[in-house]
């Protein structure tokens, strides 16, 4: 099979602009946008087309294969088999969906398309019937422009809607994704509209996905065009692309619902760039955004973690709520986010999402979510699948990256399920070998009955000295009281800078007999402090390190992939030889051991995305924020910045997106240095 070339990673760069002919725009069904102005189109019928009541659940080959040789029928009629053996039909996924790649370069003589016949021997009318044998349905893809995404220029459906449309349902087709790539400039309305029109023209109910990457604000005018609109670029499998991405689509709940719904991109969860507690987050927030879920990876290698996350029938049914509401956030301090969802039978399902890189305690209550006044509460948490009681306090120390997914309603009979409980360890520890360090854990009754008969544990790696140095049980914990225990930590000498695995432990009794026993995964970071003097950071050891798009780099810029493969620093034609290159949205935090004083450096985006890109940078100390710009764009020189970090413990070098989004924000820290 032959190997074709794979879509740009921002698919808005592969746009062509340009002017399209009286003829083409006329075949189109469409005006010139000249015509548009003067003879504006009549106010378009809502798409009322009954589908996609609740968000698409689905498969996508995209974010897995992109045009890789492997993308063909034997692999798509797998996906289906696939969905039956594994429990995913079952679940609730049902598209099986085509992306990029899957026709010839050219039309035919008839202008129709043409399935590729090396991909797709047996044509694209075979591989959807054999999905419908499995009771799936099956989606294709196209572009409202004259060529897709893909740079080998694949045909697009501008001027050809009718025409596509029908043999899209003559195929048997359930679902388009309509891309926006080679536009030519004509207006997104115009474009759009007309393959909605072309689709009902068919009669067959195909849900109509619009991938306009929120370019034109569609969550403002396409409730009346499709089911589904993209409100962001792509995703990529990393925890900066998926943070940015939700942080842009979270705004939007006001414009989604039955029928209608903001798409932010499809699912990444098993493709290996993010953690599994990574995954979990993704999956949880998409689900409380009423996204539709659409899986991105290889379910032919996909692990028992990655099917586990996304069979999670509790999680799907926020999703799946037919209520249709997305959910809103109701705070947000220092990236702990309370994302709240109301749900069909009144209940409220929150999502408290730590966007940090240690762990968090985030709370709210159940007013604060929008739940009326009650003696007390169930609280089902959706991914440990267990429920408890609370007074009114949701509450819950999230691991970093970590999301805590409950099901909150007034309950009469809260009696029968053990109270919740928190469990925390004050702050993140910092150890340095050899040197015992002394840490605060607490486990905090929020129910309205006691914990009875509370233990807690401290455990860590083989070898480490860990001990309790005050109490570790209390007979009973009353409502809104704690079990505070102090531990001396030591990592033995020799340890690695680095971070390691600590689990606190609590166990109480429960209602009727046994135990609840209740982990909370947190990190420790064996450290060492910065030498005396003046260093360059890009030479120190980081705490963690997290880039929007690709790894962060040492003194090269970051080349959106894999860890190694930017360019020299380069800002406003100066070259740096030291430095780090991010991609917005970033954070890199260092430990600097209350020993050093002024953190400073060059900043600004990197000549290597030509006149793109806008973001922010920000230092910060002991999470307070000391030192920031403001929006920098790539025609700017870089700029100096600097701050007193006099007596901070840790130290964060963080760049947002400048409020546009991440596009080409490839953002530099040249000659970064730290003077202890």
């Amino acid at each position: 099979m032959r190997h074709l070339p794979t879509r740009t990673t921002h698919p808005r760069h592969a746009r062509v602009v340009g002017a399209l002919t009286a003829g083409l725009l006329c075949a189109a069904g469409l005006v010139t946008p000249a015509a548009a102005a003067q003879n504006p189109p009549a106010a378009a019928p809502r798409l009322g087309n009954g589908l996609a009541l609740t968000p698409p659940m689905g498969f996508n080959n995209w974010n897995s294969t992109h045009c890789r040789a492997e993308f063909n029928e034997t692999m798509v009629e797998g996906i289906a088999d696939i969905f039956v053996a594994k429990g995913l039909k079952a679940a609730g996924y049902q598209y099986v969906n085509l992306d990029d790649c899957w026709a010839l370069g050219q039309r035919d003589a008839q202008a129709k398309l043409v399935p590729d016949p090396v991909r797709f021997p047996h044509g694209i009318k075979a591989v959807a019937d054999y999905v419908h044998s499995k009771g799936l349905k099956f989606g294709i893809y196209t572009s409202a422009g004259t060529k897709t995404c893909n740079s080998a220029g694949f045909p697009g459906g501008l001027g050809h809607e009718r025409s596509d449309a029908q043999q899209f349902a003559d195929w048997g087709v359930d679902y388009l994704k309509y891309d926006n790539c080679n536009n030519q400039g004509v207006d997104a309305k115009l474009r759009y509209t007309a393959m909605r029109d072309a689709l009902k023209a068919t009669g067959r109910p195909i849900v109509y996905s619009l991938c306009e990457w929120g370019e034109n604000k569609p969550w403002e005018w396409a409730g009346d065009v499709g089911n589904l609109w993209r409100t962001t670029g792509d995703i990529s499998d990393s925890w900066g692309s998926m943070v940015s991405i939700l942080k842009q689509n979270l705004p939007l709940a006001a414009a989604a619902g039955p029928g209608h719904w903001n798409d932010p991109d499809m699912l990444e969860v098993g493709n290996g760039g993010m953690t599994d507690t990574e995954y979990r987050s993704h999956f949880s927030m998409w689900s409380i955004m009423a996204a539709p879920l659409l899986i991105g990876s290889d379910l032919r290698k996909a692990t028992p973690a990655t099917y586990e996350i996304l069979s999670n029938k509790e999680v799907i049914a926020v999703d799946q709520d037919p209520l249709g509401k997305q959910g809103t956030v109701v705070s947000s301090d220092g990236g702990r986010w309370v994302v709240a969802k109301q749900m069909k039978d009144g209940s409220r399902t929150v999502a408290l999402f730590n966007e940090t890189g240690s762990a968090q305690r985030i709370a709210t209550t159940a007013k604060a979510v929008g739940l009326p006044q009650a003696t007390a509460y169930s609280q089902r948490d959706l991914w440990q699948h267990r429920t408890y009681n609370t007074a009114g306090t949701i509450a819950a120390t999230v691991p970093a990256h970590g999301t805590a997914l409950l099901r909150i309603a007034p309950d009469r009979a809260w009696a029968q399920y053990p109270p919740a409980v928190e469990s925390g360890l004050d702050g993140a520890p910092l150890a340095q070998a050899g040197k015992p360090v002394r840490l605060t854990s607490t486990v905090t009754d929020l129910g309205r009955s006691p914990a009875r008969s509370l233990r807690t544990a401290l455990t860590g790696p083989a070898g480490w000295g860990i001990r309790a140095l005050s109490p570790t049980s209390s007979p009973s914990v009353p409502t809104g009281r704690s079990l505070t225990t102090t531990w001396e930590l030591t990592a033995p000498a020799g340890t690695p800078n680095g971070a390691y695995d600590l689990t606190l432990t609590s166990s109480y009794g429960a209602p009727g007999g046994g135990r609840v026993t209740r982990s909370l995964p947190v990190q420790a970071h064996v450290v060492t402090a910065p030498p005396a003097g003046t260093s360059y950071l890009s030479d120190l050891p980081w705490l963690s390190a997290v880039g929007g798009w690709g790894p962060v780099e040492r003194d090269t810029s970051n080349g959106e992939s894999d860890a190694g493969d930017g360019h020299p620093i380069t800002i406003g034609g100066t070259v740096y030889a030291k430095g780090l290159g991010t991609h917005a949205a970033s954070d890199i935090a260092y430990y600097t051991g209350g020993g050093c004083s002024t953190v400073s450096a060059m900043v600004g985006v990197d000549d290597e995305k030509g006149a793109d890109g806008t973001v922010t940078f920000e230092i910060w100390a002991d999470g307070h924020k000391v030192a920031s710009t403001g929006v920098l764009t790539n025609a700017m020189p870089a700029q100096p910045l600097s701050a007193n970090v006099t007596g901070a413990q840790t130290v964060r070098l963080v760049v947002t997106d400048g409020g546009d989004g991440v596009d080409s924000d490839h953002a530099d820290w040249g000659d970064a240095r730290v003077v202890c």
